[in-house]
């Protein structure tokens, strides 16, 4: 897999969301769910993650009430992203996912989907918002002209 792969995460203590997408062609797609364990996310279902897309970083969204504050969530999702960091020495980047949940969960409930399959769609397609966001935002898609010149890393 090319070095511009980035892998993102949509963290919840139940399940994570997990999006893959490449900085050139500025495109997430699902990538499915990784549990949650009582110890914690399942890292070797991580592990498998990061060895199959090999990414070249990792965006995590940052959960955050709507004035801005932090929120119970916005100290689980920043230990998370730490802990991806420390295991696999990858840059990590937050992307603010305020509504992210609000929109997707519009989007679900539109599909028709049954209840049980919902919470799993929910999960990977805020990952896919949290990735998309993270490829829209200027700065990193203008590095990408930086990385295919082999200029450095984001």
């Amino acid at each position: 897999m090319s070095a511009q792969t980035f892998l993102g995460f949509d963290f919840g203590t139940k399940s994570i969301g997990v999006a893959v997408g490449r900085l050139p062609t500025g495109r997430a797609e699902g990538a499915g769910c990784v549990a949650g364990l009582k110890s914690g996310p399942d890292w070797d279902a991580i592990a498998r993650l990061i060895q199959l897309w090999q990414p070249e970083g990792l965006v995590v969204g940052l959960p955050r009430n709507m004035d801005g504050t932090d929120n119970p969530m916005t100290a689980l999702s920043l230990r998370f992203g730490r802990r991806l960091d420390g295991r696999y020495h990858l840059p990590v980047y937050w992307v603010d996912e305020r509504l992210t949940t609000v929109a997707v969960r519009e989007h679900v409930k539109e599909t028709g989907a049954r209840k049980t399959r919902r919470k799993a769609m929910l999960d990977t397609l805020a990952a896919v918002t949290i990735l998309q966001a993270f490829f829209d935002e200027p700065r990193f898609r203008a590095r990408s002209h930086e990385l295919d010149k082999g200029m450095g890393h984001p």
